[in-house]
């Protein structure tokens, strides 16, 4: 299901798959479920899919 996961390791955060930036676990709002990837806004979202679809 989309919303559910696995943790690998514990912790309190998650890295911003384009910036790298740490995300709060409470404040992770930005998710891809085909690319199980974290953003750290939706700039960051929409940057990750030009990259990867060649816009």
């Amino acid at each position: 299901m989309d919303a559910d996961f696995q943790v690998i390791r514990k912790g309190a955060f998650v890295r911003c798959a384009v910036t790298g930036q740490p995300i709060a676990l409470d404040d992770l709002k930005y998710w891809s479920v085909d690319r199980q990837e974290a953003y750290a806004s939706p700039e960051a979202a929409l940057q990750r899919h030009r990259e990867l679809s060649g816009e």
